[in-house]
């Protein structure tokens, strides 16, 4: 018997996406719970820490997006061949995490003479010094973030990219074509694309 997966997130792509993308790969089935907003403050007291997403495996409830990604990964075939590759994708994963954080500094700097600087620092520096090596990690494996062969770490990337897009413009991946191509080639799979095309449609 499969286990009965239950994912709790916002009405949102966010930490909880790329999950999604390792759920519909490996066809497996799952309710996908979306906690309305007026809800939150009284579903925030269910949750172990106090954030989301969450994920119930036969009503056994555990936190952290990357843990929960690692998991199903590990479950499913999309950790890697190998140790080292599953220790690779952890690297990438961490390293994408340490320049997301950055980017959610500057979409919620409420102060607008701030929020200019972050982003000069980041268009100038900060976003070309992760992006050109993430993309020649990805050029030297023939376009996969890890290895020869889809990992979830593809998928995580690929939401990360999505988003950028929507932040900074269709254009601004165009001078990273190995990280764009990974991008495309996550979102053709037939299985993840019948998803894109369902799914609801939100902000981020």
């Amino acid at each position: 018997m499969s286990p009965h997966y239950k994912l709790i997130y916002f009405n949102a792509r966010g930490r909880a996406e790329h999950i999604r993308l390792i759920f519909a790969y490996s066809g497996i089935e799952y309710e996908d719970y979306r906690v309305p907003k007026e809800r939150w403050p009284e579903y925030k007291k269910k949750t172990p820490f106090g954030m989301l997403p969450i994920l119930e495996i036969d009503g056994k409830v555990v936190s952290q997006s990357n843990a929960i990604g690692r998991y199903l990964a590990k479950q499913h075939g999309l950790a890697g061949k190998d140790e080292w590759e599953a220790l690779q994708c952890d690297v990438l994963v961490d390293t994408l995490g340490d320049l997301k954080q950055v980017l959610w500094k500057y979409r919620t700097e409420q102060d607008p003479i701030k929020k200019e600087e972050r982003k000069v620092k980041l268009m100038k520096e900060t976003i070309p010094f992760y992006l050109a090596k993430f993309e020649k990690v990805v050029a030297d494996n023939n376009g996969y973030s890890v290895g020869s062969a889809i990992t979830w770490c593809d998928f995580v990337f690929a939401v990360s990219l999505e988003n950028f897009e929507l932040i900074f413009g269709k254009a601004s991946l165009d001078q990273y074509p190995a990280l764009k191509g990974l991008k495309e080639k996550v979102y053709s799979i037939p299985s993840i694309a019948a998803w894109f095309a369902r799914r609801p449609t939100t902000e981020f």
